[in-house]
């Protein structure tokens, strides 16, 4: 194809199929939530959207502003009370999939979205906070991230953590008692890290066109490790880059 595509097209497109059909995804506001209504718009219409909020299959005609935005409930199969969603669907593992953004991540997929800088009393800068990240990232069958790929964001260590991934090594989660697999990958705008099956450090093992591999290197603040074979992420379709585009114009349109 011949269509030009941006580095975070590219990202929400990749991102997007990693979504499969028939999932139930706990869905974050922002990129992941992009990503996962285009994989409803695309090759993944019976994928069961689930916001924080309260809302069973979601089905918005637009982006959501928010987790509270009235389009989210107006259209879900069911709209149920926050304490419901986490403590029957969520906490004993019902959801597939956990779709999460963060500002930091380090080596093992533990998420920052709490505080950057100084302490937490007095940080450099106050992030809007865990939300219901921390128990998605807990009780979700399995979890995706999805991040642009830079040093600030990917951090050899958090300032905070908010949310675990897998702790400090491959025994962390079990020792938690966390029920999910933890994150099975991290998503960015020049390619794909995944979970090492034994010490579980993220690993590159995919690159969007266009990207190298000392480029992943030099946006990662700790010696990312790279997979002997590498995979190529295929240029979003045509028909992928128009449905996306189109679904971002909604945004603008209903501030």
């Amino acid at each position: 194809m011949s269509t030009e595509f941006s580095a975070d097209e590219m990202m929400t497109v990749a991102a997007s199929r990693s979504l499969r059909d028939g999932a139930a995804c706990f869905v974050g506001i922002g990129l992941p939530s992009t990503a996962a209504n285009l994989a409803r718009r695309t090759h993944a219409p019976g994928l069961v959207l689930v916001y924080e909020s309260g809302t069973l299959g979601a089905k918005p005609d637009r982006l959501p502003l928010s987790i509270g935005d009235g389009v989210l409930a107006d259209t879900a199969d069911s709209v149920v009370s926050v304490p419901e969603i986490f403590n029957y669907w969520l906490q004993p593992g019902r959801i597939d999939i956990g779709f999460l953004g963060g500002a930091q991540v380090d080596r093992f997929g533990n998420i920052n979205t709490t505080v950057i800088g100084g302490d937490y009393a007095d940080p450099k800068v106050r992030l809007p906070g865990a939300g219901g990240a921390p128990e998605i990232a807990a009780s979700c069958r399995e979890v995706l991230i999805v991040m642009r790929l830079s040093r600030r964001s990917f951090v050899e260590k958090l300032d905070f953590v908010t949310s675990v991934g897998y702790g400090s090594g491959p025994d962390d989660r079990a020792a938690l008692g966390l029920r999910g697999r933890g994150p099975v990958k991290v998503i960015t705008d020049l390619g794909v890290l995944e979970p090492d099956p034994g010490t579980r450090e993220l690993t590159l093992t995919a690159l969007t066109p266009g990207a190298t591999v000392e480029q992943a290197r030099e946006a990662v603040g700790w010696p990312l490790r790279v997979a002997g074979e590498l995979d190529a992420v295929a240029p979003p379709t045509d028909t992928e880059l128009t449905t996306l585009r189109a679904l971002q114009a909604t945004t603008s349109e209903a501030r």
